[in-house]
């Protein structure tokens, strides 16, 4: 404090404030200086400016491409305006963001959140707590992603399986009763398979883009138009087969009636008595 204070008492407000001052001056400096080099790169052959790099300004050529590419992120002009904000990060942090969409890092600085995360968080947070918060939220993502695609293809899969096989019974051999039934369980099959679909991995999936990303707000009209799709689909069916919207609930089905009543006249006719032989029967014979 006797070496660095110069002469002020111990104010930790200030002393915070003036560290996050020096680590945006930090920043700026270091997007200010990526744009030197981008401009150097242009103007020189590769060479000469690989010389400029390393021996007139010191640096390594990894440590200036990544100056370079932080220029090109943030002085865009989708993020241009909010760099007095973003900078207060100080360049470590700026450095481990360069990989998140334009579009989320503008969220961010205007209150929002990334990768589940406020701007206040990633302030309070080491630069590795950062790198450790981002990686786990591209692993989540991504695993969000495989068994999305895993879905599709069990999916896939079944659709074509039951297109062949009721391809083939119709072509080959039409249906008699029992095949009926086998179709209608293959159908209910199908639809507790997508019921199954939408209330675990579909639901799993919304729950983590909601957790990951802090609000599910901003990406309610996503959510909103697959389900929309969804729907779209449901009607088209109706619509192409004339379905009802509300299934009359009958307990014996139609396509049932006829071997129910098949089968009480086979019960009818086992019951009749049998026809009694008198005596002069017995003498005729």
């Amino acid at each position: 404090m006797a070496r660095f204070g110069d002469g002020l008492p111990y104010e930790r407000e200030r002393i915070v404030h003036e560290a996050r001052f020096y680590m945006a001056q930090s920043a700026e400096a270091m997007l200010e200086a990526g744009k030197r080099l981008i401009i150097l790169k242009e103007n020189e052959p590769h060479g000469s400016f690989l010389n400029i790099v390393t021996e007139q300004l010191g640096l390594v050529p990894k440590t200036a491409h990544r100056m370079m590419k932080a220029a090109l992120k943030y002085l865009s002009p989708s993020l241009q305006s909010k760099m007095t904000t973003l900078s207060n990060l100080g360049k470590a942090k700026l450095y481990e963001l360069m990989l998140e969409d334009d579009e989320d890092l503008a969220e961010l600085a205007e209150g929002g959140t990334i990768v589940g995360l406020t701007l206040d968080d990633v302030d309070r947070m080491s630069v590795r707590e950062l790198r450790a918060a981002i990686r786990q939220s591209r692993q989540k993502l991504k695993e969000s992603e495989n068994d999305l695609n895993t879905s599709r293809q069990m999916v896939a899969e079944r659709e074509e399986k039951i297109q062949k096989l009721t391809v083939n019974k119709l072509v080959n051999n039409p249906l008699d009763a029992e095949g009926i039934r086998q179709l209608r369980d293959e159908i209910g099959l199908v639809e507790y398979e997508i019921k199954a679909l939408l209330m675990t991995r579909f639901r799993e999936g919304v729950d983590r883009l909601a957790s990951n990303s802090g609000d599910i707000l901003p990406h309610a009209e996503y959510i909103a138009g697959l389900l929309n799709d969804i729907e779209l689909e449901i009607t088209l069916l109706r619509d192409d087969f004339a379905l009802p919207r509300h299934a009359l609930i009958d307990p014996v089905p139609a396509w049932a009636k006829d071997d129910i009543e098949a089968d009480n006249g086979d019960y009818s006719a086992s019951a009749r008595p049998e026809k009694q032989i008198n005596q002069d029967e017995v003498e005729d014979v």
